[in-house]
Formats: structure tokens, C-alpha cells, sequence
């Protein structure tokens, strides 16, 4: 594959058809239907610093312009934010990251998380990205109305009802979140990441995915898998099961994950549901159908429902370091009736795959570019004059909006999932659902059931990640699953580097959480040794829980 510069001294047919390959579009294409994205491949990033709210002064910010429709690159663009920290010695080039979601913006969550990543710097440039419809790149939003049509699926609601609600939720998300809402979604964002590949000047990708973001590197991998360098996957999320399954399975992980936090609180005598782990779950219930039918008042005039409180409990149990947090939340709301701890819990919280803490000050001056190259941008500003939604360009951090998160998750996971069950059939099959659901998890349950059935009234979306992410012709990658992750079950590590064939190499963490990166010093060690030096773990070795000095 000729670089950039050679592709430069080329014309004609020639030039589209090697564009065409670099964007990992079908050899076959002849240069008369093939789009020529050329252009969006002959970037380069101009850096500086970063705006925003206690941005790290070591932190750089840029961005890259990609199509909104690679199809129909033309039709508009849409410009991409990145972040980075410099390699504090010689770089051998960048390794990308992804923290999850999906939904979850990867500026903020590098700036707060930074530390976890400093050992990479060691070689890399450290870069991340909000995706297409996230955080400052062109987010999408289903509007100030968000969560109050939410589709309930309890036995009291009306399926008709419910679906009629969903309908409407779905029409406002497309009203508020304009073009980009069409062309949002893994493949897309995969290709994305090639275009920043080529920006950041590196002839392979090398990657770091967490949660959601394991689904984006395998993406990435089927996609373009002689442009795949070092792919790490941590906290391995399903490439084959249907969001109904999905859901299925995450209720029951995240009921184990609870069952195991109420065990440790009741040792506290602090513990808002008392010392007895079999009468804490039942409190727990009463409490949320409590709040269900008398939510109690919030701030900004809103009201906290026992599905809030079904979010909130979900995002902390992510990670143990959590529970102490999630504890003194509980007891504010059961002996003052103040909301706010949780509201932060299920608004604010990292999100899954992100870590917490400071960041080494005093870092040494960032070196020279070892090509020599200028971090000007290259291309014209005239060369990219179609934009979209309003103008494709960057949204300041301020005027991100606040249901950003939970609308890109929907969106990007309705546009991944192809099945698009009628009115007809889910009516006939909600009695089923809602008992399968409720008898997994009593408390998780009917929430991750509303959740499946917001895809209800979206567009069907793509087939290719469940028909075509399978046998990768890519390098060996490391595949991270850890058995007590309460929302990527360990078993969808094996079941996933099945799918991807001879390239996946497992790394089975024993300990709990979601991810084992920042939780586990022997994973840690290994992914770095892997994305620095190439040094793979051989495949079905492991990691011992954190206190067993593995």
C-alpha cells in the first residue's frame, strides 16, 4: 500500500482506487462508482491546547473532518474532536482509546483518567476521540423531554400504550439530533478511526478498547484488518446476541453484582438496608417500587423515580472502588431524602472501562515530531465546504447536551442491532419478556427491559457486525474478560474470540469489576508489555484476583 506522499505523485484512476482501499471499501470497486475519499485521507491534525474546564495543561486538543455518509462523501461532513498526551520519549507513533458506552466521550474521560494511561507514554502518543454523535462531535440529543416518554415495561402499563410512547420518544430524538443521527453507529465510527490512523500519521492502528469499545476495535480489525497493529480489547462485549439477549444478560450480571455489594454493606453497620444480605435485597425492591409510585423531588424541579434509583445503583457497581460511594448515596436519600449523591451516580459517574485520578504534573517539554513533520493541517479549509447538522463542525464543551450520554448509547446500539420486532409481535411476547427479565434480576430487571425496547420506532440497523465480524485476517490481538465483570460476562470474551479466530488471544483476569485495566495490576502490566513491546500473553493465561499477588 503506497503512502501518503506516493499516493499524492498519482492520478486518475489510480488515485481513487488506492483511496478506496485505504478507506477498506471492496477491491472490486471500479473508479467510476466508487466515492473518492481521498481527501479526508490527506489530512493532518493541527493540535494546541485544550478548552474547557480544568483541562490539563498537558493535554493537547484537535480534530479531524470525516464524511457524514461514506457513501456519499459529498452530502455533508462532520468534524471529529481528539485529544492527546505527547510521549514523553521517542514515539513509535499513537495508540488510540476508546472507554466505552457507548455514548461515553473520550476527551473528558482521558482528561480525569489520564494517570491509568502515563505508561504508554513511555512510547506513544496517548490519543482518544469523541465519536460521531458524542460529546463535542456533532452529539445527538432526544431533548429536554428525554426519559419522561420512556416506554415503561411494568405489568401496570398498557403495551399499545407503551409502544405509542417509544414511537414518539424515537421522532424527537430525530428532530433534536439532526443528519448525523443517520449515519450513526459502529461502522461508521470504525472508519472513523482509519481516517484518524492515516491524520495521525501511522501506518497501522494501534488501539485500546474498553466495554463498547472491544466492539469497535473487533470492528475495526474485520474492516480493515491490514491496517490493524496492536489491538487490545478489554471488558469484551458481545459481537452475535440480540439487544433482547443483551439485555437479558446483563440484568442477571448486574443482580450478581448487587447481591455481592448488599454482602459487603451489611458488614458495615452504616448499611441503609441493615446486617441481615438476604432482607437488604428485599428493601432494596420495596424501596424502588416505592419510588416508583411516589417519587420523591430532585433538583431543577425534577423528581427521582425508582428506575433513577435502578440507574444510579447501576453505574456504581461497575467497580468496587465504587460501593463506598453508592453506600453513603443510599443513606443520604433513606435519612435526609436528598437525591443529589445519586443523581451524580447516574449522571456523573465514569463511565464503564474509564478510570479516576490525577495526573503527573511537572511532565518533561514534548519533543520534536521524530518525522519532522509540522502539525499544520494539510488540507485547504475550501476543500471541505459541505457540513452538517448545523455546520459539522465542533460543539463547545458547555453546549454539550445533558442527555448526550444515555441518547448516543440508544442511538449507536439500535443503529448496531438489525432486528426490528413489530407492534404485533412485541405485544404478543411482553408477558414473556417481562418474566424472563423480572425472574433474572427483580431489581434490574424491567429497567435493561425498557432499554431493549427503545430500538421500537428507529430505523433497522446494520446486519454487518453480526453477519460479517467473524475470522479476522488481522495480527494477534489480546482479549481481556474478567470473570466478575457485571456488565461483559467472561463468557462473551471466549464466545468472542471464537468469532474472531486465530487472531484472539484471551487473558482471563479472575478478579471482579468491569474491565481489569485500571483494577488489576497483572492486566495492566500485560496490555502495556503487549502495546509497547509486542510481548503477548500465551493464550488462556490469566491474572489472580487483586489480593492474591498475581
Amino acid at each position: 500500500m503506497p503512502s501518503v506522499h506516493q499516493r499524492c505523485a498519482l492520478t486518475g484512476a489510480t488515485t481513487v482506487t488506492l483511496a478506496l482501499l485505504a478507506a477498506g471499501l471492496p477491491s472490486v470497486a471500479t473508479a467510476a462508482d466508487a466515492p473518492d475519499l481521498s481527501r479526508f485521507y490527506g489530512q493532518k491534525i493541527k493540535w494546541s491546547a485544550c478548552n474547557g474546564y480544568e483541562m490539563p495543561e498537558d493535554m493537547q486538543c484537535g480534530k479531524v473532518t470525516v464524511p457524514l455518509d461514506y457513501a456519499k462523501p459529498g452530502d455533508g461532513t462532520l468534524d471529529l474532536a481528539l485529544a492527546r498526551y505527547r510521549a514523553t520519549g521517542k514515539s513509535r507513533g499513537s495508540v488510540l482509546l476508546n472507554f466505552g458506552g457507548p455514548g461515553g466521550a473520550g476527551i473528558p474521560q482521558l482528561a480525569v483518567g489520564g494517570e491509568d494511561f502515563m505508561g504508554l507514554t513511555n512510547g506513544y502518543d496517548v490519543v482518544t476521540f469523541d465519536p460521531r454523535g458524542v460529546g463535542q462531535s456533532s452529539p445527538v440529543s432526544c431533548g429536554e423531554g428525554a426519559g419522561e416518554t420512556d416506554g415503561r415495561t411494568d405489568d401496570t402499563t398498557d403495551p399499545q400504550d407503551a409502544l405509542k410512547a417509544l414511537r414518539r420518544a424515537a421522532d424527537e430524538c430525530a428532530r433534536h439530533s439532526g443528519p448525523v443521527l443517520r449515519h450513526i453507529g459502529t461502522v461508521n465510527a470504525s472508519r472513523d478511526m482509519d481516517v484518524m490512523r492515516q491524520a495521525l500519521g501511522d501506518k497501522k492502528l494501534n488501539y485500546l478498547g474498553f466495554s463498547y469499545g472491544t466492539r469497535l476495535g473487533a470492528v475495526y480489525a474485520a474492516q480493515f484488518p491490514k491496517k490493524t497493529g496492536r489491538l487490545v480489547l478489554d471488558g469484551v462485549d458481545t459481537l452475535t446476541e440480540p439487544l433482547a439477549e443483551q439485555g437479558l444478560v446483563g440484568a442477571e450480571s448486574q443482580q450478581a453484582a448487587l447481591e455481592d455489594f448488599l454482602t459487603w454493606c451489611t458488614k458495615d453497620l452504616t448499611c441503609p438496608f441493615g446486617q441481615d444480605p438476604r432482607s437488604a435485597r428485599t428493601e432494596v425492591v420495596q424501596l424502588i417500587d416505592s419510588l416508583d409510585a411516589d417519587p420523591v423531588p430532585a433538583d431543577f424541579g425534577q423528581e427521582f423515580s425508582g428506575q433513577d434509583l435502578v440507574g444510579a445503583i447501576s453505574q456504581a457497581l461497575y467497580s468496587r472502588q465504587m460501593w463506598p460511594t453508592l453506600e453513603q448515596a443510599l443513606n443520604s436519600l433513606l435519612q435526609d431524602g436528598d437525591t443529589r449523591w445519586l443523581v451524580q451516580l447516574s449522571g456523573g459517574a465514569a463511565f464503564p472501562g474509564t478510570t479516576v485520578g490525577g495526573r503527573p504534573e511537572g511532565e518533561p517539554a514534548v519533543p520534536a515530531r521524530p518525522d519532522g513533520e509540522s502539525d499544520t493541517a494539510a488540507r485547504k479549509d475550501d476543500e471541505l465546504t459541505v457540513t452538517a447538522s448545523p455546520d459539522g463542525g465542533l460543539v463547545d464543551p458547555v453546549d454539550v447536551p445533558v442527555d448526550n450520554l444515555p441518547a448516543a448509547l440508544m442511538a449507536i446500539n439500535c443503529a448496531d442491532d438489525p432486528d426490528r420486532p413489530s407492534a404485533d409481535q412485541i405485544t404478543k411476547e411482553i408477558d414473556r419478556l417481562r418474566a424472563e427479565y423480572a425472574q433474572v434480576s427483580p431489581v434490574f430487571g424491567e429497567y435493561r427491559l425498557t432499554q431493549v425496547l427503545m430500538c421500537y420506532g428507529r430505523a433497522k440497523g446494520t446486519d454487518y457486525i453480526r453477519d460479517e465480524v467473524r475470522d479476522v485476517a488481522a495480527p494477534k490481538m489480546l482479549l481481556v474478560g474478567t470473570r466478575g465483570d457485571p456488565a461483559t460476562p467472561y463468557r462473551w470474551t471466549v464466545e468472542t474470540a471464537e468469532r474472531l479466530g486465530s487472531s484472539a488471544v484471551v487473558l482471563d483476569n479472575k478478579g471482579d469489576g468491569h474491565t481489569g485495566y485500571a483494577s488489576s495490576k497483572c492486566v495492566h502490566q500485560k496490555v502495556d508489555d503487549f502495546l509497547l513491546y509486542g510481548s503477548l500473553p500465551d493464550n488462556g493465561s490469566s491474572c489472580g484476583p487483586p489480593d492474591s499477588g498475581d
